[in-house]
C-alpha cells in the first residue's frame, strides 16, 4: 500500500496520532445514521487542565470543518499554536486552570479519528470511499462514547464555532441531561442551500482532479492537491467579508507596480488564496474534506424533530448563549436568531449576543474582545451555578 498522503507527518497522524486515542473494538461499534455500524473505530483527542473530584468541570470544545483536536497546543504537522489559543488556555475565557477541557477530532477526520484515510481492518488499505457517509449526529455520538469512556456523566459546557456550533446544538438536542451549558458561535441549526452549493463546488473541484482516482489516491500513490487547493480557496472566500478583503488587500498588486498582462498572481488577494490552498493540502485529506462537508450539508436539527426546531429543545434545562457576527454572511445573524427563537419557544434559558465585526465568519477564530467578554461572562455565571470554583 502506498503511503502518499500530503506529508509523512500528516500520514503518521491518521492511525497513530500525536495525541490521546480512545479505541473501540468490533464489539463496540459506533451506530451511524447511514445505517452501517462502524467498528472497530477510534477517536483522537487532547485534554487540558484537571478533572475535579466530582467530575463537574469538563468542557468539550468542538472544532470546525478543517480543525482538529489540537485546540490549545502546538500542531504536530504545522508546528503552529493551537487553532483557538485566544479562547482556551490559562486565564482565557475557557480557563484551563479551572476547567478540564477536551477536544476531539471528528469522525470522518484525518488526525487520528477513524475516517476515509484510516486503515480498513478488512483490507489493510485506506477506506477511501468505502467509508460510510457520516453526519453531525454521528460525530456527537462518537464524542459521547469518549465522554463515557472518561467516566464523565455530564459536561459543564459544550462550545464550538461554525461546524463546531452545529455539534454543540446536536449535543444539546441529543443529550440535554448531559449538557449543563452550551455556547454555539457563528452557527446554524441547518445548512442553507447556498452553503450546500459552495460545498458542492469544492467537492467537484476535488473529484475533477485526475489524481483523485475515484477516491483511491492513497492506494494508487497520487495526491489530488490541485483540486483540494481550489476547494480550499473557494471556501476560504466564504469565511471572510468584503470589508475584510478590502481592508487587508484592496486591489493592491503582489510584488509589482503594474499588471503583467498574464494569469500570474498579479493581485495580493490572488497570492493569498493560492497560499491558503497550497498550505491546506499539506495538512488535510481530500476524502475527509468530501465527507465532513457532506456531514454539514445533511445537518438539519428541526428535521430530526418533525420539522420543529423548538421541539428539539423541549424541556431542556441546558443554559445557552448564542453568538453571531454582523459581517458573517456564511452563517448570518438570522441563523442565530432562529436558534434563539426556538429556544425561547421551548422555554429554555438563552442569551444572545450579536458582535459588531467586519472580519466575516472567521471572526470567531480571531481576536474579538467582545466575543471573549461575552463567552467569559456566560461561562463564569454558569460555573457559579454549577458550583465550580
Amino acid at each position: 500500500m502506498s503511503s502518499a498522503f500530503q506529508t509523512p507527518e500528516s500520514r503518521s497522524q491518521i492511525d497513530d496520532p500525536s495525541s490521546l486515542v480512545a479505541r473501540f473494538g468490533a464489539d463496540e461499534p459506533l451506530a451511524l445514521d447511514a445505517g452501517t455500524p462502524l467498528g472497530p473505530w477510534q477517536i483522537a483527542y487532547q485534554t487540558y487542565g484537571t478533572l475535579n473530584a466530582d467530575r463537574s468541570n469538563a468542557v468539550l470544545i468542538c472544532h470546525a470543518l478543517t480543525g482538529d483536536q489540537h485546540v490549545a497546543n502546538v500542531s504536530p504537522i504545522t508546528g503552529k499554536p493551537g487553532w483557538w489559543t485566544t479562547m482556551v488556555g490559562p486565564g482565557r475565557p475557557v480557563d484551563t486552570d479551572r476547567f478540564f477541557v477536551i477536544c476531539t477530532n471528528v469522525i470522518g477526520g484525518c488526525m487520528g479519528t477513524t475516517g476515509p484515510a484510516s486503515t480498513d481492518p478488512r483490507t489493510g488499505q485506506p477506506y477511501a470511499l468505502d467509508f460510510p457517509v457520516i453526519t453531525i449526529r454521528d460525530m456527537v455520538r462518537a464524542q459521547a462514547a469518549l465522554i463515557d469512556r472518561l467516566g464523565i456523566e455530564s459536561l459543564f459546557c459544550v462550545i464550538g464555532g461554525s461546524m463546531g456550533g452545529m455539534q454543540v446544538l446536536q449535543w444539546a438536542a441529543s443529550y440535554p441531561e448531559r449538557v449543563f451549558a452550551a455556547l454555539p458561535i457563528a452557527a446554524a441549526a441547518r445548512h442553507s442551500a447556498q452553503n450546500i452549493a459552495f460545498h458542492e463546488v469544492g467537492r467537484q473541484a476535488v473529484m475533477a482532479d485526475p489524481d483523485w482516482r475515484g477516491g483511491r489516491y492513497l492506494i494508487e500513490g497520487t495526491k489530488p492537491t490541485k483540486g483540494l487547493a481550489v476547494a480550499r480557496m473557494g471556501a476560504h472566500i466564504t469565511y471572510l467579508s468584503e470589508m475584510a478583503l478590502h481592508r487587508k488587500f484592496g486591489r493592491n498588486y503582489q510584488d509589482r507596480s503594474a499588471p503583467t498582462f498574464s494569469f500570474d498572481a498579479d493581485f495580493q488577494i490572488e497570492s493569498y488564496l493560492r497560499y491558503q490552498g497550497l498550505s491546506f493540502v499539506e495538512r488535510f485529506d481530500a476524502n475527509s474534506y468530501l465527507y465532513v462537508t457532506r456531514a454539514m450539508d445533511y445537518f438539519d436539527l428541526a428535521a430530526e424533530h418533525e420539522g420543529s426546531l423548538a421541539r428539539a429543545f423541549k424541556g431542556s434545562a441546558t443554559r445557552f448563549c448564542v453568538i453571531s457576527f454582523t459581517s458573517d454572511w456564511l452563517f448570518p445573524t438570522s441563523d442565530s436568531r432562529a436558534i434563539v427563537h426556538a429556544l425561547n419557544a421551548a422555554a429554555a434559558s438563552v442569551g444572545f449576543v450579536e458582535i459588531d465585526s467586519d472580519k466575516g465568519h472567521d471572526a470567531f477564530l480571531l481576536d474579538e474582545p467582545e466575543m471573549f467578554a461575552a463567552a467569559r461572562g456566560f461561562i463564569d455565571a454558569a460555573a457559579r451555578v454549577r458550583g465550580i470554583a
